[in-house]
């Protein structure tokens, strides 16, 4: 296989298992409880109106600055609205632990696939530039990339709601090339969405490997006649044989 100088990894589905669900009868109850313990009064039914309205108004409010974008808010911006809408200033670290137990509230499992560690580190120990490029709330995925200790397994990390735009926009995947002051050319996007990471990719010039996970969206097909690399299934042991293989 054709040896790159720069690996991209999508993180959840493609490096790390994750399931979330925010329409669990007790989380909306749980979240507006901490939100009174901080001065903000809600009630659950209120409390998931307001989030979802000022959730809408950050996207339009991108959207409009960013016509065609695809754009991604950030969550921060909300959970401090929430705040102000009842007359409370939260302080950085309040809006942290928030967003903290908010994640921690809605997370029914969360994991690294097995293998991943290894291939990331496998490229890095190669020489190979290891970046990762996630359509994610920071203040989410960087606490949960410390938790699974993969922090250091990238030179670079990129999270959609740190920058406005999210995959499949171009401008998202220009960021760590102009950055890294990489050839598109040099590049190998691993991903386990056929839209959001393969063609993605493909739009600015980059290689595609496509892995059929769990979490691929359900309509995703088994192989992915594009991508110079197609796994069926998840397997990133196989993937670092062949990723590193002369």
């Amino acid at each position: 296989m054709k040896q790159y100088q720069a690996y991209f990894f999508d993180l959840y589905g493609t490096l790390v298992d994750i399931h979330t669900d925010e329409n669990k009868p007790s989380f909306w109850k749980t979240v507006a409880r901490y939100y009174s313990a901080h001065g903000a009064a809600y009630k659950p039914v209120a409390f998931r109106t307001a989030y979802l309205s000022l959730c809408a108004e950050e996207t339009a409010r991108l959207q409009s600055a960013r016509p065609g974008a695809a754009v991604e808010i950030d969550l921060l911006r909300v959970f401090r609205a929430l705040y102000h809408a009842k007359g409370v200033v939260p302080e950085p670290d309040l809006l942290d632990e928030t967003a903290f137990f908010f994640r921690k509230c809605a997370t029914t499992h969360l994991r690294v696939y097995a293998g991943a560690r290894e291939l990331l580190q496998g490229l890095r120990s190669a020489g190979k530039i290891v970046v990762l490029l996630s359509n994610a709330q920071s203040c989410f995925t960087r606490p949960e990339l410390d938790v699974l200790s993969l922090t250091d397994c990238f030179d670079r990390i990129y999270i959609s709601s740190e920058h406005g735009f999210q995959k499949p926009d171009p401008r998202f995947f220009s960021a760590p090339l102009r950055d890294l002051h990489l050839k598109s050319s040099d590049c190998l996007m691993i991903g386990n969405d056929p839209d959001c990471d393969l063609r993605g990719a493909a739009a600015v010039g980059m290689d595609g490997v496509y892995i059929r996970s769990a979490l691929s969206p359900s309509n995703a097909p088994s192989v992915l006649s594009d991508a110079v690399l197609s796994l069926p299934h998840m397997d990133l042991r196989r993937l670092k044989a062949l990723l590193l293989s002369d």
